[in-house]
């Protein structure tokens, strides 16, 4: 339990800063253990806030928790590809080495097992995080050894053995991680000079900028396909007593790490990336938005951001230009999928819950601080300084005619070169499949959970926003696999991550999970998968944010690509026949009060 040193410690170090509640809870979290009622008090105390303000903080995000999670906290992925990969056997070796189940904490609190959701390794799993050490390609001996590593009390950075490629083997990152680009593109992978996008930014007009960028028709790479330059301009218009740039770098759906690598291999261009925006919109500050998971990655990102500084190519007088100013800051999360959604990234930004907002207004009014602002994604922001080195008509000449550029995919599952590739828009999966070596695909899985599953017969569709719009997650799953135990984990997923505000997600995707459980189970009926389609599309069309208007896509995709798969399962002879005959039953009431009393036509609903 904290002592009061400890929270008046770490208000200090954060300003008494409301908007920084995350960062204070991370700190109470990181040296405590956990996040106690007595520490909610305190710090809602030293904040002028009250105590509902900072519980309802604390307990929205997963790696926050009131009970201590242990002096050592195994977070262990429980995605559907670390399943794939063997998570069964890596789960039971941690939990027969430390004495306790996942959901629980050794008796001296030494040790707490924890089960987690993507953390941004599908390329190298099963992988967890040991105090914000990542720990990837597990197996049941490399479990037992962690554990004894813990049980002797050593660092879990010590525990490491050995690094992975390019920057994760730098001395301030040393991570055992590894990049495994498979493909370099001439956008986002390919070589980059520091200042060379916005030393030539810096030469044109803002408007020009904009210009230049809408000529590329650089559509933003988070999946939905918004132009960016139009995002720009309408920021740039609007009026406020500032403006902001905010990078998504909170890629949290399943299957997705390609901006892991960015961040890892490519942050000069990123941030060279998000000054250029600046310079458009008439920003002065700028903000990452870091997932949780890749905390291991801050000291590095912030060494880069110093190191620009020094050379002009952040702060004051960027690149030469009098009046140009832009910085950027870094804003850690505390783990929550719904932060992807744009609105959802901007409160948990300033320290609130990270619930979506109605829109509009949208955050090119009303955004950070709710003041004006654009929002974009790591490999948007790349594209975006790529495109102002070499131009938006190089840029547009790549891809097909609605999607210029290349798409960078993070690609795993059952193929044997899992990770990173930069291809053109318009290859076809069945392309990307030879070059992953996954040819024997039963299905995959494009766009993660959210996204699309196909068959066979539709590898010949194209990576594109016309055809098969992606983030970059690209799942491959293999003829030996159970679909619906793939259907049924992300479900799963989804259930955990709502954020609870909207109905339809929150109690319509518990209903979407029962109704599949009960058809796996063989006790489904053709009505049930009538339900599950006509349930999915109320959620999706009546929820309040992007996660419940995707959510229930993991069923409807398969049932649409795999029907097959529902019908094996149900009895066409257990549907369920009322013999109660409410017609004829009201037929002699009708008679003697001279009203039509029938049940309700579908077909005639006004009689």
């Amino acid at each position: 339990m904290p002592s009061k040193g400890l929270v008046t410690a770490a208000l200090g170090r954060h300003r008494h800063d409301r908007a920084r509640l995350i960062d204070i809870l991370r700190d109470i979290q990181a040296q405590a253990g956990c996040v106690s009622p007595e520490a909610v008090a305190e710090i809602a105390a030293g904040l002028g806030v009250s105590t509902v303000a900072v519980e309802g903080v604390a307990t929205f995000y997963h790696f926050f928790s009131a009970r201590p999670a242990g002096t050592y906290a195994v977070y262990l992925n429980d995605n559907i590809v670390s399943v794939m990969k063997g998570r069964a056997a890596v789960a039971a070796a941690f939990e027969k080495a430390v004495g306790c189940k996942f959901g629980e904490t050794t008796p001296d609190g030494r040790i707490g097992l924890h089960r987690t959701s993507c953390i941004g390794m599908n390329d190298q799993e099963p992988a967890a995080l040991i105090n914000g050490v990542v720990f990837t390609s597990l197996t049941p001996a490399k479990a037992r050894v962690i554990v004894e590593g813990m049980k002797a009390g050593m660092d879990p950075k010590a525990m490491v053995a050995s690094f992975g490629d390019g920057a994760n083997a730098s001395k301030i990152v040393r991570a055992m991680v590894k990049n495994n680009i498979r493909k370099e593109g001439p956008v986002v992978l390919a070589p980059f000079r520091s200042g060379s996008a916005i030393k030539k930014a810096v030469k044109l007009t803002p408007e020009e900028v904009i210009a230049e960028v809408k000529k590329s028709n650089l559509l933003g790479r988070g999946g939905a396909g918004f132009p960016t330059g139009l995002k720009w301009e309408f920021c740039r218009r609007e009026k406020g007593e500032a403006h902001y740039v905010v990078c998504n770098a909170d890629e949290g759906e399943p299957g997705t790490f390609k901006d892991r690598v960015i961040l890892t291999e490519r942050p000069h261009l990123l941030f060279e990336g998000m000054a250029v925006a600046g310079y458009a919109v008439g920003a002065k500050e700028g903000v990452l938005y870091l997932r949780a998971e890749y905390a291991y990655l801050l000291p590095y990102l912030q060494k880069v951001l110093a190191d620009l500084r020094k050379k002009g190519l952040l702060g004051k007088k960027i690149a030469g230009k009098t009046g140009f100013s832009f910085d950027i800051t870094i804003k850690l999360g505390a783990g929550a999928y719904v932060c992807g959604e744009e609105s959802a990234l901007l409160q948990s930004a300033q320290g609130e819950r990270g619930e979506p907002r109605d829109r509009p207004p949208f955050p090119v009014s009303s955004g950070y601080r709710f003041l004006p602002t654009t929002v974009n994604n790591v490999e948007t922001l790349c594209a975006a300084a790529r495109i102002l080195e070499k131009g938006g008509a190089w840029f547009k000449d790549m891809g097909t005619a609605r999607s210029a550029g290349t798409k960078v995919l993070s690609v795993s599952g059952d193929c044997k070169k899992p990770g990173v590739y930069e291809v053109p828009f318009g290859l076809t999966v069945r392309r990307l499949l030879e070059m992953a070596g996954g040819t024997d695909a039963r299905a995959v899985q494009v766009g993660g959970p959210s996204g699309c599953c196909i068959s066979r017969g539709q590898f010949d569709r194209a990576i594109a926003f016309e055809d098969l719009a992606t983030g970059g997650s690209v799942i491959v799953i293999g003829p030996q696999r159970k679909l619906f135990e793939v259907i049924h984990n992300f479900m799963e997923f989804f259930v955990e991550e709502s954020c609870g505000w909207c109905v339809p997600c929150r109690a319509g995707n518990p209903l979407l999970l029962r109704k599949l459980e009960k058809i796996m189970s063989g006790k489904g009926t053709p009505s049930d998968i009538a339900d599950l389609e006509s349930w999915g599309k109320t959620i999706k069309a009546m929820s309040r944010c992007g996660l419940g208007q995707t959510s229930p896509n993991p069923i409807l995709t398969t049932i649409q690509n795999f029907r097959e798969l529902y019908e094996s399962k149900v009895d066409r002879n257990r549907d369920f026949k009322p013999e109660f005959d409410l017609a004829e039953s009201v037929k002699a009431a009708s008679e003697i009060t001279g009203q039509k009393l029938a049940a309700h036509d579908p077909e005639n609903p006004h009689a």
